[in-house]
């Protein structure tokens, strides 16, 4: 119609990039949170800007000065908050580089027998230990993570810093060892630490025979990119937890797939 700009209705290729890209945004960024403690902070937050609507519409000046108080200080609150999930995405990033895809991909096509080969070696153990401790029903955790943070596990871990060996890992879950309370950690190709405290799991729909071992092991894959092996005291079953989310009944085959895809 004469006298109506139609401008804002022009969509170019930039437009479509545009919109590609804060898809895949919001969809890496909803990966991370999903099935951790940021959804239900994520849902507070948002309760919290309805009711300052709804005060501020209703002239309710008392609240509406706290909550617009609180709001304030929104960004600073916001990096506290998502300190954890704010480091994942960026390691996500550092992960997801085409210099580290392009390494990877490059050794797998002119290494790749070497790979399984390093693979078997370093799983191998852990998969045999898993072993012995699901015939004796021994209970364990081991957890396997990429990045190795010293402030997080030091302040309530022993330091190994050991070559990982079936052995080592049996020794260190035996009933009577000082060690076996609490988990170990796998990182960089050693046995990095033991009896380390860890954060429990809030998920109250986990099943009512979940202990302190497979709530730890669910906890921590919430908080950051570790994956947990659980191996059940009273049962000798081994879970697999990761995302927040834990697989039951894993057998041996199970278990080394995932390992050689996640660790």
């Amino acid at each position: 119609m004469k006298g109506l700009d139609f401008d804002f209705l022009k969509f170019n290729w930039l437009d479509a990039i545009d919109i590609v890209l804060v898809a895949i945004l919001v969809y890496y960024i909803y990966s991370l949170v999903r099935n951790t403690l940021a959804v239900n902070l994520i849902l507070g937050m948002f309760i919290i800007l309805i009711a300052y609507y709804v005060v501020s519409s209703l002239h309710m000046n008392l609240l509406t000065a706290i909550i617009s108080k609180f709001m304030s200080v929104g960004i600073i609150a916001l990096v506290i908050i998502f300190q954890p999930e704010i480091r994942r995405f960026l390691l996500h990033i550092g992960k997801s580089t085409f210099l580290q895809k392009n390494k990877a991909w490059w050794g797998r096509l002119f290494g790749s027998k070497d790979i399984e080969r390093d693979n078997l070696l370093r799983i191998k153990p852990i998969i045999d230990a898993c072993k012995t401790m699901k015939k004796t029903r021994t209970g364990a955790l081991i957890v396997f993570v990429k990045y190795y943070d010293e402030e997080f596990f030091t302040n309530s871990c022993e330091v190994i810093d050991g070559k990982i060996s079936k052995r080592l890992l049996e020794s260190i879950f035996q009933k009577h060892s000082p060690l076996h309370d609490g988990a170990v950690v796998i990182s960089e190709n050693k046995i990095k630490s033991a009896s380390c405290i860890l954060p429990l799991t809030d998920n109250d729909k986990l099943p009512p025979q979940f202990g302190l071992r497979h709530r730890a092991g669910i906890g921590v894959s919430e908080l950051s990119d570790a994956v947990a092996v659980i191996v059940s005291e009273e049962t000798g079953e081994i879970a697999y937890a990761k995302q927040g989310r834990v697989r039951m009944n894993v057998s041996f085959g199970e278990l080394e797939k995932l390992l050689n895809k996640d660790f």
